[in-house]
């Protein structure tokens, strides 16, 4: 992040978590119900840090950035609010952004990913500290969010090391690259001398899903003005269950899982105006995740993926990630001619390997029994995994030229990035046929292992250039103008630039927009996933081999080489301060986006291209990663912060506001699949990309505090979801009603350093619309939708600054 040494905004008070922005966008945050000392420390540290969204790193006014910013502070969140990871966190508080937790969506039940305004998780840049973090290895097959996308795992960060998080609600591809379509997030980790704890628990009100915290921090002083920052966590989430007695053989609800966590971060002045600068983490996650039960001898389930002689009454196999996450960043900025030059190398890097538990190779039983035995087969299984590795090399340059019109500051550099994605192949127990083709049933149960042929071992590179230029025309009026040049080694070359502007009509209202392009390069895991997996459609096992982009079988079926996505964007809206203690943001927007890269329907049997393949392979279906359609999203962000005297204390209110919708505008049918459109993008496809995220999301907060008691009542608004079926036609789609619930805390004070916090989340245990489960994705009444499907929560948090 760049240095400013001009005027910070004005401050506006927040709630926890609450949306903070100014009447600019030029945001900044003060925790509710402090002193005005204590703002002013806050203010004091936030001012040499410039928000997301510009590169000035000198401002010589307090000229606001002409872009939408949400900066929310994390300190109250961590020390009080009812969520303990960040992806939960920021679910419950930025209206624009969802973040949901899937069931019965094989890995990605053990990673929330996070998306804004409604488009796809990869969609959304994800930065530490104004530098890019790299995304998982995971790609989504399953749930009713971000299907066929990747994305970055939130919650490898500890929320105590975490100072604010920066949303920038603008497409910003052409300041910062590739997959900037929606926005841009930024962490911005804690820098403060001190130490400090923070110990939780919580569980559901029926009595499952406990979760236990502690995560510890310390900043220590490092010579002249340097500092030292470490952050270390463990967060241990119990699974929860939502199915009842009468449907013994499933398990829905949240994963189980174990993180362990550690964060560095610091920044270190030399006398030669060098400073060096580092952050980075290192987590390892234990998950356990439940698959889809496979019923006992007799029953209506395909008994070929049982054994009488180990699971006669039948089984539910569990899928236990164990996931890896790396992530460091080192670097030096120093003053060269009134130039501030910024020279960093980030690593990334994200492994998960699979074991199958309490599962079996119903082949491998069947083969045992067939030759004298008793049809016995292994119950766990190593089937195998993948990675993701990436490394990020930037140039940046930027000055303020204080004596042109009203000051402009110009920016260049450069960007070089390395990426590679593995998978790694299963033991063969969890993959072989042992008692030949066509049985249906080879391969661990829950999650067949990953073949040979499915291990892959991919790179490449890419190198950018940008140019930005902010101009203060005048005291009231503003411009920032970006382009940017990429070159992938895999696909060619692209270039895209933006347009801002903001002009202050009066001292309280400022109108501000955008006009950008941009663009989205296909991930290597879209490129080269491959894997034969078990689906379940209305209640029965059908095998789908999802093969890659450019291999044999999608070549046979006519799909097309993968390209970049390309977008359009446009903002338009105000910001305004009718009275020193209220402010209002109101911004429209509208995105389009050409050749959206997607996951395919399925390609069945009786398809003429690769039908005969399908059934040599053994499996029922097929599907791809396709460039097919364009989307167009468009809709509004409000926002509005008030804070007020009430009786002895003091009472923050804000309210957050996102109303949006995507329509699919084209569907692109390479032309050997003229006729076959409904295979390609169905109907149930197509919702997941229309109605995957609720059209409307809001929340409404009142913090007052009051001596030593802090009271925060949130109330939170889902608008309503439309998802499709696996019948279609007749069959209604799925609806699902909105929801209103709300979240309530109380803390008390004992000491300025300890405080206690007591509370409970979703208070008016909300659930999603009732569904047929042979319609569902995950088999279950609803879908993980909205809320999530757990039910009403209570938590206690207990922090100390030491």
């Amino acid at each position: 992040m760049s240095v400013s040494r001009g005027r910070t905004a004005a401050l506006v008070a927040a709630a926890v978590g609450s949306v903070c922005v100014s009447a600019g966008g030029w945001a900044q945050a003060q925790e509710a119900g402090t002193d005005p000392a204590a703002a002013d420390e806050q203010a004091t540290r936030l001012e040499g840090v410039t928000v997301i969204g510009s590169r000035r790193y000198e401002r010589a006014s307090d000229t606001e950035t002409p872009v939408p910013v949400d900066t929310l502070p994390m300190t109250k969140a961590a020390e009080q609010a009812p969520t303990f990871d960040l992806a939960q966190t920021l679910q419950y508080t930025a209206p624009s952004l969802i973040s949901g937790r899937q069931t019965g969506a094989d890995n990605a039940d053990s990673v929330d990913s996070a998306a804004l305004r409604g488009l796809g998780s990869d969609q959304t840049l994800v930065l530490v500290n104004g530098k890019r973090l790299h995304s998982t290895a995971l790609v989504n097959l399953f749930g009713a969010r971000n299907r066929g996308n990747t994305g970055t795992d939130l919650n490898t960060i500890p929320l105590l090391a975490i100072d604010r998080v920066e949303i920038l609600r603008d497409g910003a591809a052409a300041q910062y690259g590739s997959d900037a379509i929606a926005g841009v997030m930024n962490i911005a980790l804690k820098r403060r001398p001190g130490c400090e704890g923070v110990a939780g628990y919580g569980q559901y009100t029926r009595g499952d899903g406990e979760n236990w915290l502690a995560s510890g921090y310390c900043g220590f002083k490092v010579g002249n003005d340097g500092i030292v920052a470490l952050t270390a966590e463990y967060l241990d989430r119990g699974r929860s269950n939502r199915t009842t007695a009468a449907d013994p053989l499933r398990i829905i609800g949240d994963t189980a899982v174990k993180n362990g966590t550690v964060y560095f971060n610091g920044e270190i002045p030399f006398a030669n105006g060098l400073h060096f600068y580092f952050d980075g983490g290192l987590q390892n996650r234990d998950a356990s995740s439940a698959a889809f039960a496979r019923g006992g001898i007799g029953s209506d389930d395909i008994p070929s993926r049982n054994s009488a002689a180990m699971y006669p009454d039948g089984f539910v196999p569990f899928i236990d990630p164990y996931i890896q996450d790396r992530h460091g960043t080192a670097g030096v900025w120093w003053m060269w001619n009134d130039w501030r030059v910024d020279a960093s190398q980030t690593l990334g890097y994200n492994k998960l390997i699979d074991t199958i538990r309490h599962t079996l190779n119903a082949s491998i039983a069947n083969y045992d029994l067939e030759h004298g035995g008793r049809g016995i087969s292994p119950d766990h299984f190593n089937a195998g995994g993948f990675s993701f590795a990436q490394a990020t090399t930037n140039l940046d340059f930027a000055r303020f030229f204080d004596g042109w019109l009203h000051g402009v500051n110009v920016a260049f550099g450069g960007e070089f990035r390395h990426e590679n994605y593995q998978i790694f192949a299963g033991e063969p127990g969890s993959y072989i046929d042992a008692d030949g083709p066509g049985g249906g049933n080879a391969g661990s149960q829950g999650f067949p292992g990953f073949q040979p042929a499915d291990a892959t071992d991919k790179s490449r590179n890419s190198w950018a250039v940008y140019g930005d230029v902010e101009i203060d025309w005048t005291d009231r009026f503003m411009t920032d103008q970006a382009v940017r040049h990429e070159h992938y080694s895999d696909f060619g070359s692209t270039t895209i630039g933006k347009l801002a502007g903001a002009y202050r009509v009066t001292d309280g209202f400022l109108l501000r927009g955008s006009l950008s392009t941009g663009f989205r390069a296909p991930s290597l895991q879209q490129r080269y996933f491959s894997s034969t997996f078990t689906d379940f459609i209305s209640g029965v096992p059908v095998d789908v081999v999802l093969a890659p982009n450019g291999g044999a079988i999608a070549r046979a079926a006519g799909i097309p080489d993968l390209k970049q996505e390309k977008s359009r964007s446009a903002t338009l809206g105000f910001t305004w301060k009718p009275l020193d203690n209220v402010s209002v943001t109101l911004d429209g927007y509208r995105i389009d986006i050409d050749d959206r890269i997607v996951l395919s329907g399925r390609f069945d049997t009786s398809d003429p291209d690769i039908g005969a393949i399908l059934e040599q392979l053994g499996v029922g279906e097929a599907q791809f990663f396709v460039n097919s359609v364009d989307t167009r999203t468009q809709g509004i962000d409000l926002t509005v912060n008030h804070t007020t005297s009430l009786g002895d204390g003091e009472l923050a209110s804000y309210l957050a506001f996102n109303h949006g919708t995507t329509k699919v505008r084209a569907v692109h049918t390479p032309p050997s699949l003229v006729g076959r459109e409904d295979s390609l993008l169905g109907e149930r496809d197509r919702l997941f990309i229309e109605d995957g995220a609720p059209h409307s999301k809001a929340v409404l907060g009142f913090d007052y505090t009051l001596g030593k008691w802090d009271t925060n009542f949130k109330i939170i608004y889902f608008g309503p979801m439309t998802l499709g079926t696996f019948s279609g036609p007749p069959v209604p789609n799925q609806h699902y009603s909105d929801k209103t619930s709300a979240d309530v805390s109380v803390t008390y004070s004992f000491t300025e350093d300890t405080k206690l916090t007591v509370g409970g989340a979703n208070i008016l245990d909300k659930f999603p619309t009732r569904q047929d489960p042979d319609e569902t994705d995950n088999g279950f009444k609803y879908e993980a939708v909205q809320f999530g499907l757990n039910g009403a929560a209570w938590f206690v948090r207990l922090a100390h600054r030491f």
